[in-house]
């Protein structure tokens, strides 16, 4: 009773089920308390198998608000297959408006494989790894920046070492409709949602909607479009859901991000004044920003260059740093 993860989920039962996954965790107010994570089973007939995810991260709420509309709005009779749906995986996260658990600090996205006996969010991603992920050919996790990130709308794959599912993967990616998509390269152990996608024997496609900590209209529409395109490519849904609009996807425009001397980080504390915005391309050398100290006001600021050239696809929201922020990234356009 005290270990592992918990459900009372038939993944063949035919319809629309809501339910949780629970986790046994001890805690001064409640000695027996169950971390609960709803979840949802949608599933007719023969057809693709598809998870969606959100709330990975508490704090990233386009995926959460998104998905909690797709289980109201979708019928069991217009799909073909299944779709198992997670608006809020992280859910002590989400409900706290934080990036990370506040019962283990942990970082779901970090966590993966996890471990049956661990903490809350490792025995969640343990479970997501070897027993839900595998039940499905595709798994899609959505992200934005965060509270204390701006995030160049992008969708993301983690580069398979199966050429086939590699490419099958980038054109799921492409199907979304995103102006960018990234494939990146955490290799074989990433602890992240996409390594334990592709370990599971699933193709997982993710990517960032947002940033701030907040849902624009801008974000929600984007989110919005990339579900629904991703359910009619895979043929589980015959039209769209979320959106009325049949607008056809633009071209995604392909970035690498693969080293990490494409980003810029802090080295103590102090406050960054940027010089150049989102999705500005960018060359070595060029000026970034500046680094103010604000505890020695003599001092003049620091002036922050760019290691390498590309389109700056994140910059850091909060003004005020410590050390090891990561104050910009930049991504590198790939051809082809």
């Amino acid at each position: 009773m005290h270990t592992g993860l918990v459900h009372t989920l038939d993944f063949d039962r035919e319809g629309k089920t809501l339910g949780y996954l629970s986790i046994p965790f001890s805690v001064d107010r409640s000695p027996y308390f169950q971390v609960k994570v709803p979840i949802c089973t949608i599933r007719n007939g023969k057809g693709p198998s598809l998870l969606l995810m959100a709330g990975n991260h508490g704090d990233e709420y386009e995926g959460e608000l998104s998905l909690a509309k797709l289980i109201r709005r979708l019928d069991p009779a217009a799909i073909s297959g299944r779709i198992t749906i997670l608006p809020m995986a992280n859910a002590p996260a989400v409900m706290a408006a934080k990036r990370c658990s506040p019962l283990d600090g942990g970082n779901l996205n970090r966590a993966f494989p996890g471990d049956p006996s661990g903490t809350p969010t490792s025995r969640l991603a343990h479970f997501l790894e070897t027993e839900l992920f595998p039940r499905h050919d595709v798994v899609f996790d959505i992200h934005s920046g965060g509270t204390s990130m701006e995030h160049l709308p992008t969708a993301l794959v983690e580069r398979n070492a199966d050429a086939e599912r590699h490419r099958r993967g980038v054109e799921l990616m492409r199907a979304l409709g995103m102006p960018f998509g990234f494939v990146a390269d955490n290799g074989q152990a990433s602890p992240t949602s996409m390594g334990a996608a592709r370990r599971a024997g699933a193709i997982g496609v993710s990517g960032e909607f947002g940033g701030g900590g907040t849902a624009t209209v801008n974000s929600m529409t984007l989110t919005a479009r990339a579900l629904d395109r991703l359910m009619v490519e895979l043929g589980v849904v015959a039209a769209p859901v979320l959106t009325s609009d049949a607008e056809p996807a633009k071209p995604t425009r392909l970035l690498s991000l693969s080293r990490h001397s494409q980003g810029i980080y802090s080295t103590r504390r102090g406050w960054f004044e940027p010089a150049v915005r989102l999705g500005d391309s960018v060359s070595t050398g060029q000026l970034a920003g500046w680094y103010h100290d604000l505890e020695r006001l003599e001092l003049a600021e620091e002036a922050m260059r760019f290691s390498e050239s590309g389109i700056v696809l994140s910059r850091r929201l909060h003004t005020m740093c410590e050390a090891g922020d990561c104050l910009m990234q930049v991504a590198e356009p790939v051809e082809g």
